[in-house]
């Protein structure tokens, strides 16, 4: 089933959440909406779902507009945060709970319920636990029946809004993998929220990165990461290093002195200069296209974080060096980016 949407707006008051927003999700497609708080990717997901209404702009399922249908008809599986399990039923009636309320012209026959459930409960790995409550199951497993309980209804969507935000850290990986496993089994259209990068470039086949109720970049998830559209997104996915530079003619100034870097599709005035921590080299200073004097030195493994401060600057960047590489606090060096974007401000 694939869903789109045009041209969606929607207001609280004075505050624009959503704005003009267009977004095309394909059948069986696995996307992620990434974005700080307040960026809108939630009232985006309780648009789809039919749980707010937008003040313009139209929801399709399948070529159909569906703006005027309730949740129900929509048939859209939701999985919350905070899991809302029915803490007096079973691990099965959990899931069996969106089958038993259908209405009585569109029951299954008990026998056919159970083979659902059950096929369910083998897919999430947890039928051995069919008899147990809620408060009995670990935060992970919860997740996993709140899941099934969304998938039983046979949804045409499924969306799930910051499904492992209550989790600790080691149980959000493990449950990114077994997500991105079992959509690979089930191939239901899925949308998720998250704010979490790691999250949502691992396990997304596309990424739309969002911010102040507008799309940023839609992109799989390495294109987004290595070629970043806009400032935000560049900051926003990954670590950056930012540095306040101008370009004239499309050449680059750092302190109003003249580096070897070029923006030759950047327009003049001032800028932003992005790089990531493991693009830099560090040399000597001679004819670099930038200097500075090394700080600190700290960190394990492979790679040391070394604190640089920037020549005729009071800024410090973190740059990571090779364990290899010989520098020593005190010293002066010569920064060269190895790949770099320059993004104009404002």
């Amino acid at each position: 089933m694939d869903i789109g949407i045009h041209n969606v707006t929607k207001r609280f008051g004075a505050f624009a959440a959503l704005d003009n927003v267009d977004l095309e999700v394909r059948s069986g497609e696995l996307v992620a909406l990434l974005g700080p708080s307040g960026s809108g990717k939630t009232t985006l997901l309780r648009i789809i779902a039919g749980l707010e209404w937008p003040e313009q702009g139209r929801i399709l399922f399948g070529g159909e507009d569906a703006s005027e249908r309730s949740v129900r008809e929509r048939n859209v599986g939701f999985v919350f945060q905070h899991y809302a399990l029915f803490r007096h039923l079973s691990v099965f009636e959990n899931v069996a709970f969106g089958l038993r309320v259908r209405p009585r012209a569109s029951r299954l026959r008990e026998s056919e319920l159970r083979e659902r459930v059950e096929r369910l409960l083998d897919l999430i790995q947890l039928r051995s636990i069919a008899d147990r409550y809620p408060s009995q199951l670990s935060g992970g497993q919860r997740q996993r029946v709140a899941l099934a309980r969304a998938l039983a209804i046979e949804p045409r969507v499924l969306l799930l809004d910051e499904p492992f935000g209550a989790l600790d850290a080691k149980v959000r990986k493990e449950l990114r993998r077994w997500l991105r496993n079992l959509h690979d089994n089930i191939h239901v259209t899925s949308v998720f929220v998250t704010h979490d990068q790691e999250e949502a470039l691992e396990v997304a086949d596309r990424v739309v990165v969002m911010d102040e109720g507008r799309i940023e970049q839609i992109g799989a998830p390495q294109d987004v990461y290595e070629e970043p559209a806009t400032a935000f997104v560049h900051a926003f996915i990954g670590e950056s290093i930012i540095i306040p530079v101008t370009v004239e003619k499309g050449a680059v100034l750092h302190a109003g002195k003249p580096t070897s870097l070029g923006a030759p599709d950047v327009q003049t005035g001032p800028a932003r200069l992005f790089i990531r921590p493991y693009d830099v080299g560090i040399g000597m200073p001679v004819n670099a296209a930038l200097q500075g004097t090394v700080q600190r030195l700290h960190g394990i493994g492979a790679a040391r974080r070394v604190e640089i401060l920037l020549a005729d600057s009071d800024q410090t960047i973190e740059v990571d060096v090779p364990r290899a590489h010989e520098v020593t606090a005190g010293q002066r060096v010569g920064i060269v980016p190895l790949r770099y974007r320059v993004f104009a401000d404002g």
